[in-house]
C-alpha cells in the first residue's frame, strides 16, 4: 500500500483501526462475561474493505 494517500482515505482506515478493537475487560466485567467477543471484529487478512 503506498504511503502517500489521500486525507479523506487516510481518516476512513484509521476510523476501520479503531473500530477493530476488542471488547474492553470493564465491558466483560459488568456484562458477567456475557460479551467476550467482538460482533463486529475484522480480520485484515480475509475480510477487504471498500475504499
Amino acid at each position: 500500500m503506498s504511503s502517500s494517500k489521500p486525507p479523506a482515505m487516510k481518516a476512513r482506515l484509521n476510523r476501520k483501526v479503531k473500530q477493530n478493537r476488542r471488547v474492553p475487560a470493564w465491558v466483560m466485567m459488568r456484562t458477567n462475561r456475557q460479551f467476550l467477543r467482538h460482533p463486529k471484529r475484522r480480520s485484515w487478512r480475509t475480510t477487504n474493505l471498500k475504499e
